[in-house]
């Protein structure tokens, strides 16, 4: 008899976007003249930059020729585009990364659930909350955490991102070997200065812990004064593993480009306390479960480090967060605490309300959709999250209806 790995049974009943899509598909059934104005999943709406587009079609012709074509490629990525990645979002910030500590994937979303592939199912986890759901259901579906009782899984150790703290979790009051850390953060839009993030690698050096850090949204950071990178931060190197993505600042998340930094002086430990390098770990799991993006999405990755790809992904960045300073402006002018928008496509509004009940108000009244912040954690009940992925001329048209409304 083939059984199941039961702890499937304990993840809740469906992902959270995958819920509010249905929400969303029913409502637009019901109602097929309404308008409907999606600012809720954190998906982009603009073309890809021209620079892409055009390397794009060069390699595909290239793929058309014997002398060009192109097969299996290299699982850890062509060396083209991590020389490109290592020079221009890491040496250039005083981030002392090589190509060969830099891994191409498919998506940021999949290195982040992967990467706990490594660790041993004893490792105490340390998750944010609120969170991006995929750190925490990873560890679910592979056996880490007890049942979910009362909004949370038993044998985690949450971190409590709240308005008291400015949604910068304090460290763990009980030790802890991995923990998640996302800035700017996905959900709320809060950014973590480097003061604050050098004590989490002091922790995590102290205590022989990791941190894995998601610098997806990194992109949109206008604030000089706060780190790109965690490898800004002294010390980072032996405790953090870095995760970046070109599907916000370049809009490939239907292209499918990101990268994970594993640096070589980055360890964990055996059984017997010995350190073990995480970078030949990393390699081997890519090696062995992954073929490699494809050599036309590397090239149209590597425009992006182009003057021309420079000019035009800043251009897009700087299209959305003109969008989240709208959404900010008007929920600040309508009495709503909140944050993000600043250095982030996100704003995280706290109300009175109940998330989802405040999800089916706004879609109800205004056709917009949100993300109701109860999907993110406890900490995100009271909540909803806007995002700023949409056209200038959608979010206006929204947020007067949202004014209209509230």
């Amino acid at each position: 008899m083939l059984k199941i790995n039961e702890h499937y049974l304990k993840l809740q009943a469906s992902y959270l976007f995958s819920d509010i899509a249905k929400r969303v598909a029913s409502f637009q059934e019901q109602h097929p003249d309404k308008d409907v104005i999606k600012l809720g999943i954190g998906d982009v709406t603009k073309p890809l930059p021209g620079a892409c587009i055009e390397a794009f079609h060069t390699a595909v012709d290239e793929m058309g020729t014997e002398s060009g074509f192109h097969g299996y490629g290299p699982e850890q990525g062509y060396e083209f585009l991590r020389q490109a990645i290592a020079e221009n979002d890491f040496q250039a910030r005083g981030a002392k990364i090589t190509a060969d500590e830099i891994f191409v994937s498919d998506g940021a979303k999949c290195d982040t659930g992967n990467i706990q592939e490594l660790f041993s199912l004893g490792a105490r986890v340390a998750i944010p909350d609120p969170v991006y759901p995929v750190y925490l259901d990873t560890n679910v579906m592979a056996g880490r955490t007890g049942a979910f009782v009362d909004g949370r899984y038993q044998g985690i150790t949450y971190l409590d991102s709240t308005r008291a703290n400015n949604y910068v979790p304090d460290l763990p009051a009980e030790p802890v070997d991995l923990i998640y850390l996302c800035f700017p953060n996905n959900p709320t839009g809060s950014t973590i200065s480097k003061e604050q993030l050098k004590i989490w690698v002091d922790y995590a050096r102290e205590n022989k812990a990791l941190i894995l850090f998601d610098a997806a949204y990194e992109a949109f950071i206008r604030d000089d004064a706060l780190p790109h990178s965690i490898y800004e931060i002294e010390g980072a190197r032996e405790v953090a593993i870095e995760f970046r993505s070109f599907s916000k600042n370049a809009g490939f998340t239907g292209t499918r480009c990101a990268y994970t930094v594993v640096p070589k002086e980055c360890m964990a430990y055996d059984s017997a306390g010995n350190k073990q390098p995480v970078h030949p770990l990393w390699n081997r799991r890519h090696c062995t479960k992954f073929n490699g993006v494809s050599y036309p999405v590397q090239r149209a990755a590597e425009a992006v480090y182009s003057d021309e790809g420079k000019a035009q992904t800043s251009a897009l960045v700087g299209s959305y967060l003109k969008n989240a300073d709208l959404i900010a402006r008007v929920i600040g002018e309508l009495g709503f605490d909140y944050v993000g928008g600043d250095n982030s496509p996100y704003i995280w509004i706290h109300s009175d309300r109940d998330s989802w009940n405040f999800f089916d108000m706004l879609l109800g009244k205004t056709g917009v959709v949100c993300t109701p912040g109860a999907g993110f954690g406890k900490c995100g009940r009271g909540y909803i999250r806007l995002s700023a992925f949409n056209s200038y001329e959608n979010v206006e048209r929204a947020m007067e209806r949202i004014r209209q409304a509230l």
